[in-house]
């Protein structure tokens, strides 16, 4: 039997719980926050007021704050291009009967995502400190250009992808929480932190899919593993560019950004790493082919030998200015 058959068998074996992991790690529509319950009450008679008040406090936050915190949203809102991508992974159908489980696990995982986007997309515009014209042409520009994260349709890549980049995203939306309380802003602090709750509790979920699949295929999720981390996780949001840009040439500056504030380093990736190792227990599992034992070898010494690089990894001073943020404007 091919490995893509295997493959096939084990998404259609995990699909059997597909129910049980929405209701464990997914919340009901009526039951979760939404982006109106942080922002001014647009139909309340102190909307005005608490504007002026949401701007005010905003003027504290520095530069690379704001180009991290567009950065962020612009990455939330660029949602359908991950949606599509999940929907071609093998085992995944959204077309017979209406779908399977696994369709119906990623249409309410990308609900729940979508309330980012749109609540820090909000923020920006009533802060006043940023281009919105330009962070809107940013976003669809994102969109149109797509996205390769270098899983192709294989389940076991996409699973080690999406489990590492919900706890990236947690990482660095807690942090900008943390910074926007440092200076003040602690409803935009608390906007933050629910979303990163979301972040770690989504995190949770993929991870489990993948325990679940070494359990039943450990030589393969183990070699799905040590390719995704050999070829290294790309950001989502890493065809990143600003408008009349080429492809992907703003993503490095931002990412330059997030580094000199703190909010995701390179320290932050190889922490990561190590904690989806732990998280697994791949020092732990048995029945692995030869192939399986070396790749299982390459991965328990990777982060130590990431964590000797990024030691040396020199971020510019200076920030770069973007179309989005204006310094005039701060």
């Amino acid at each position: 039997m091919s490995i893509k058959n295997i493959r096939l068998e084990v998404m259609q074996f995990l699909e059997k719980n597909v129910d049980s992991f929405v209701e464990q790690y997914l919340i009901p529509v009526e039951k979760i926050w939404q982006p109106s319950d942080f922002l001014p009450n647009s139909e309340g008679e102190n909307f005005f007021e608490e504007v002026k008040e949401l701007r005010e406090i905003a003027k504290e936050l520095p530069y690379d704050f704001w180009v991290t915190l567009v950065g962020d949203t612009i990455t939330e809102e660029a949602l359908p291009t991950y949606e599509s991508w999940l929907m071609d992974v093998e085992g995944v159908n959204q077309v017979e009967n209406g779908g399977n489980g696994w369709s119906k696990w990623i249409r309410q995982w990308t609900g729940e995502e979508n309330r980012h986007g749109d609540l820090l997309n909000k923020y920006l515009y009533l802060s006043g400190r940023v281009n919105m014209r330009e962070i809107e042409m940013t976003t669809q520009h994102l969109i149109n250009d797509g996205f390769d994260i270098g899983t192709g349709t294989d389940p076991y890549k996409n699973f080690v992808y999406t489990s590492f980049q919900e706890l990236a995203t947690y990482v660095s939306h807690n942090r900008v929480s943390q910074i926007a309380k440092k200076f003040g802003d602690n409803k935009l602090s608390k906007m933050c932190k629910m979303i990163a709750g979301d972040e770690m509790r989504h995190h949770h979920a993929y991870s489990e899919f993948v325990t679940r699949i070494f359990q039943v295929d450990p030589s393969e999720m183990m070699l799905a593993f040590q390719y995704m981390m050999k070829q290294k996780i790309v950001m989502p949001a890493h065809f990143l560019r600003e408008s009349g840009q080429k492809i992907s040439t703003a993503f490095e500056q931002f990412s330059d950004s997030a580094q000199r504030i703190g909010v995701y380093t390179a320290t932050d990736y190889v922490e990561i790493m190590q904690k989806l190792i732990n998280k697994w227990e791949v020092d732990k599992i048995t029945n692995l082919t030869d192939e399986a034992e070396k790749a299982r070898d390459y991965l328990m010494k990777l982060p130590a030998r990431m964590a000797k690089i990024s030691e040396r990894i020199v971020i510019p001073q200076e920030s770069h200015i973007f179309k989005w943020v204006e310094p005039a404007r701060l």
